[in-house]
């Protein structure tokens, strides 16, 4: 599948060591390409997370995937006759 880009922001999916996943994570399109690939994406949703387990008291999860969200298709509905 085509990596779902926004424009302005990519969407990411995450997958933690602990078995819980967080999907369309929003990222900075900006910031991502180069020699880099996506690793600048991992750093800021590390830095998000962080920011999470301040507010809530919680340790932050390890990430052990993160991956780009798939872009949903367009669904073709039928059109219907009028009688």
């Amino acid at each position: 599948m085509a990596p779902r880009n926004t424009g302005v922001f990519t969407m990411f999916d995450v997958l933690y060591e602990d078995g819980s996943r967080r999907s369309n994570r929003k990222v900075p399109s900006e910031i991502l390409g180069g020699l880099d690939g996506d690793e600048p994406a991992r750093t800021l949703i590390e830095a998000q997370d962080d920011e999470i387990a301040k507010a809530s008291g919680r340790q932050r999860p390890v990430i052990a995937e993160l991956q780009r969200s798939p872009v949903a298709k367009a669904v073709k509905v039928p059109f219907a006759k009028k009688k």
